[in-house]
């Protein structure tokens, strides 16, 4: 069990924004954990949010995911891919003022070779469906993460109030 959180850094949005980065993360944590409320652009219920790391725009990333929406359930698979992707939260044509949940946890940020992270994470809109996703993720740069970058995957901009808290984590 961890001993300390401690925010590193936050973002809450007073305007809509097409990404928010997390730089300089210092090399003082053993794990990350990031938490998102977000919210996109996009015109449909849901989006999913991308996130680049280093601005390593290579074939490194991979990912697992598991998905329900209260009716069926979906899962899928990507690898070699530039980003991770597939982290569902809230579209604009969602009840207004709702927001996609969810909290990534990588660990070991700070190692040279392939690192695993996960993500679970909710989106609703007030309605009858909800969606539910839990991700395996695995990044192979060879470099310690310093930066994140999160951009919405289909829709322009994050919308205002959507909000980005990175945490650092000692003695995991």
């Amino acid at each position: 069990m961890p001993n300390t959180y401690t925010l590193i850094a936050s973002n809450v949005l007073s305007s809509s924004a097409a990404s928010v980065t997390f730089s300089s993360i210092p090399s003082t944590y053993t794990d990350l954990v990031l938490r998102v409320s977000v919210r996109s652009d996009r015109a449909a219920t849901f989006d999913n949010i991308q996130i680049r790391i280093n601005s390593d725009a290579a074939s490194n990333y991979s990912r697992t995911l598991l998905s329900g929406d209260g009716s069926s359930e979906s899962s899928s698979r990507g690898s070699s891919e530039s980003r991770w992707e597939f982290a569902v939260i809230n579209g604009n044509t969602s009840t207004s003022n709702t927001f996609g949940n969810g909290e990534y946890y990588i660990p070991n940020y700070l190692s040279t070779s392939s690192r695993p992270a996960s993500y679970f994470g909710v989106n609703e809109d007030n309605s009858a469906t909800a969606y539910m996703r839990a991700n395996a993720y695995l990044y192979r740069g060879t470099a310690a993460i310093t930066s994140m970058e999160l951009t919405p995957q289909n829709g322009t901009n994050w919308l205002t109030g959507s909000s980005f808290y990175l945490y650092g984590i000692k003695n995991s």
